[in-house]
């Protein structure tokens, strides 16, 4: 029984969905990590829940501009802009 079940879902033609599926969860758990460790508006102890709304701009802001916005943003948002500028560009 065993035996059969696992050459049913173990074949190579599943494994494209075992990696997309795999990403998927590595994607959600990775959000869910940094939502609790760094997110100011997640409090998970019970003396940071008790304070209430707190006007804490400076914690917010750390948060928003993470490492990659801050990569990303004086970059330009082609994929290629090399082979872009060669087919746009008229010589």
């Amino acid at each position: 029984m065993a035996s059969s079940t696992f050459n049913r879902w173990l074949r190579p033609e599943v494994y494209p969905l075992f990696a997309a599926v795999g990403v998927a969860v590595g994607i959600c758990g990775m959000q869910l990590v940094r939502n609790i460790s760094g997110n100011p508006e997640v409090r998970v102890t019970k003396e940071k829940r008790s304070a209430g709304v707190l006007e804490n701009f400076v914690e917010g802001e750390r948060y928003a501009e993470h490492a990659v916005r801050k990569f990303v943003r004086n970059k330009s948002p082609e994929i290629m802009p090399s082979i872009n500028a060669f087919f746009a560009d008229p010589k």
